[in-house]
């Protein structure tokens, strides 16, 4: 799977380990004898504590026995016959002749990882995910976290008992379990790493460990413990609004199975979180990858594509706190002249505190929700020149509209909607736009035919519209 090549690392290359273990006798108290140059399948039929191992590869779907025989090199997790009966017993199957083919196929493919990786590899790392040859989200190859704190251990649920078994395509470890294809929330749950992301998952409102255990695809932005310990800043989880601690944990969830490939392939740009704004509109979320892949400019992916049965999720070092119209205009590059607009150039009026407002003020008048007329760059650009503090302080106050969410869907379809706006004037909305326009706009200066080329972003105390022009007032 492709990365950003300054950003992304090879999961594998990562993984170095060493560990001081002894191959275990069998199950008959025997030594493993292993010929020179046997295969790992080879191994496998010789070693009896791996013999139904052995019949489950020749009953699954995908003549597991022939790609286990072939160059390799493979590194090969390999259950022993108390843990196949365990398996069995504890997921209501008489016989290993009870399980579907099918099934049998994908679980025994999430114990066989494409490269030779030792113990040694394994504890120079600690920590860390590789891929199997399970099939999860989308097709994409399922992740599976080791960590060798006490031994080396897979998803936190089978531990290795005899390592190192050299084969002449790779490398066998023995373990003590069945390691299931692991859902998202398997795979959060079995990294200490997002021990607060567990926790706050089961003390949130809306039943959100029943809905990201379903069957997806989701997308999961993952904040670490410490993005946990800084968003909180002291304050316990358990002092936390649940109603709000759901919709924040919402919002770093997206429909779906999106690679870090798709978002670096996308560059920068909007996508919708399963958190919800006015309206019961989803919330948006920028991603920008020039430089990695930040989220709403705050929270960069640090470790990308750890692949469930049901989703992607990649560890961010942020949470994602609800947005407002002054987190998107932030984030979003395309908008610096306007953030500029609004903070240098008109000192005098803090519109910064203004758009982020989540409640009304009775000091002003200016209150959400707001819907925000944001003129790109290029629009800026076009001016003859930035007009002085007073008349841009009016400009900015007509690019916005007190308390009112007003989205696409609320336009007048094949007609005009009309507007006022902070400043006092009003703008005029007409659907369908001309040209590439979505809409086009009528100002109070007269002028006509400018475009509102994006729309609905939204945020949390209301939605952006981009504009390639800037509205005038009748000044």
């Amino acid at each position: 799977m492709k990365t950003s090549p300054n950003f992304f690392k090879s999961i594998l290359a990562t993984l170095v380990l060493v560990i001081s273990f002894s191959c275990s006798d069998d199950d008959n108290g025997g030594p493993v004898i292993i010929e020179p140059d046997q295969n790992i399948v080879e191994i496998a039929l010789g070693t009896p504590e791996l013999s139904i191992l052995v019949s489950a590869l020749s009953a699954a779907d995908g003549d597991l026995v022939a790609l286990l025989g072939t160059d390799g090199p493979f590194t090969v997790l390999a259950p022993t016959n108390a843990a196949f009966t365990a398996f069995l017993a504890s997921n209501g199957f008489a016989s290993l002749d009870d399980v579907p083919t099918d099934v049998l196929s994908q679980i025994l493919l999430n114990h066989v990882i494409s490269a030779d990786l030792t113990s040694s590899d394994l504890v120079a790392a600690g920590n860390g995910y590789a891929s199997t040859n399970a099939s999860g989200a989308d097709d994409n190859f399922v992740s599976i976290y080791f960590n060798t704190t006490n031994g080396v251990r897979f998803n936190n649920v089978a531990a290795v008992t005899s390592p190192d078994i050299d084969a002449s395509n790779g490398v066998i470890h023995i373990v003590d379990a069945v390691i299931p294809i692991p859902s998202i929330l398997d795979l959060a749950a079995s990294n200490p790493d997002f021990s607060s992301l567990v926790v706050a998952l089961g003390a949130a409102d809306g039943d959100l460990i029943d809905i990201l255990g379903g069957d997806g695809p989701f997308t999961v932005l993952a904040p670490d413990n410490d993005a946990f310990e800084t968003f909180l800043d002291g304050t316990p989880l358990g002092n936390v609004n649940t109603a709000a601690l759901s919709q924040i944990l919402l919002n770093h969830v997206i429909g779906g199975a999106v690679t870090s490939t798709a978002l670096v392939a996308g560059g920068a740009g909007y996508t919708n979180t399963s958190a919800t704004g006015p309206g019961m509109n989803p919330l948006s979320l920028y991603y920008n990858t020039s430089d990695g892949v930040i989220f709403n400019g705050i929270s960069t992916v640090t470790t990308a594509d750890i692949v469930g049965s049901n989703g992607i999720i990649h560890e961010v070092n942020t949470v994602i706190d609800i947005p407002t119209v002054v987190t998107f205009a932030v984030a979003d590059p395309n908008f610096s002249t306007l953030v500029e607009a609004l903070t240098t150039l008109t000192p005098a009026t803090d519109f910064v505190n203004i758009l982020s407002r989540t409640e009304g003020s009775n000091l002003d008048g200016y209150n959400p929700d707001y819907t925000v007329f944001a003129p790109t760059n290029d629009a800026f650009a076009a001016l003859s020149e930035i007009p002085m503090e007073a008349p841009l302080t009016q400009i900015l106050l007509y690019h916005v509209v007190g308390e009112a969410n007003i989205t696409s869907g609320d336009l007048t379809p094949n007609g005009d909607t009309v507007t006022g706006t902070l400043e006092g004037d009003n703008i005029t909305i007409t659907l369908p736009g001309t040209d590439t326009n979505i809409a086009d706009i009528t100002d109070a200066a007269g002028n006509t035919g400018i475009g509102i080329i994006a729309v609905d972003v939204q945020a949390g105390n209301g939605v952006i519209h981009v504009v390639n022009e800037v509205l005038l007032p009748n000044l």
